[in-house]
């Protein structure tokens, strides 16, 4: 018969198996119930705490569609629903929101590079954009250079996988002499060249840039605002 400490070990085998099916990371299931982001890994790898919260417990197990019993909840609760369970795969997933604007206009410093909230998305909706949640976050936009396509204020969701590797015609976060902003990539006649333009006409383009004195921070796949 398994005693409380055996049990809890089963339990933390049973997170750490279900986060590495579902290509998550420690970081962002300790968002998902509100914790600090180091709290799942050290209840994974150090045992602390002992045992999950309650609520903590019923969220994470409705995120992976699992019975709360196999997260240490009551035996009872492993009984079968007399509902179908229509999900088998994470039903929203928690993207970082960073405390930082990408300028669409003169620029902006990049020094504040941390996470101040996140945002939850349909799983299979990140799917249908073709990213991977892990590698992805939200970001502001601040100015106007890129209006009408993007406007001051809005939150804009880049794909870090999407970068210089497979560089091509679209909007992008980039870092030009350290000053983060979001552009438009136009790839450019010569090869290995491309110019980073600005799609409202009142702001100034460059043309036939380096590529080295270009550091692509990602590729924008999805934009969203609030509605005055």
């Amino acid at each position: 018969m398994l005693d409380e400490g055996d049990v809890a070990v089963d339990v933390r085998q049973t997170l750490e198996r279900l986060a590495a099916e579902h290509g998550e990371n420690y970081a962002d299931l300790s968002r998902l119930i509100g914790r600090n982001t180091a709290y799942i890994q050290q209840f994974i790898k150090r045992g602390t705490p002992r045992k999950l919260d309650e609520d903590d417990r019923r969220v994470l197990a409705r995120y992976f569609g699992v019975p709360e019993a196999m997260l240490g909840g009551a035996l009872a609760e492993a009984a079968p629903s007399p509902q179908p369970r229509l999900r088998t795969t994470p039903a929203v997933v928690a993207v970082p929101r960073l405390a930082l604007g990408a300028s669409a206009g003169g620029g902006t410093l990049d020094e504040d590079e941390r996470a101040s909230g996140v945002m939850a998305f349909d799983a299979r909706w990140l799917r249908h954009l073709g990213v991977q949640p892990q590698r992805v976050s939200i970001i502001r936009v601040d100015g106007e250079s890129m209006a009408p396509t993007l406007s001051d204020g809005d939150d804009v969701m880049v794909d870090h996988d999407d970068d210089a590797e497979r560089l091509r015609d679209g909007v992008y976060v980039l870092r030009l002499d350290g000053v983060l902003m979001v552009k438009r990539i136009a790839m450019g006649p010569r090869r290995g060249r491309f110019s980073v333009v600005s799609d409202n006409p009142h702001y100034p383009d460059w043309a036939d840039i380096d590529p080295a004195l270009v550091n692509i921070v990602g590729r924008i796949v999805w934009a969203g605002r609030s509605v005055k």
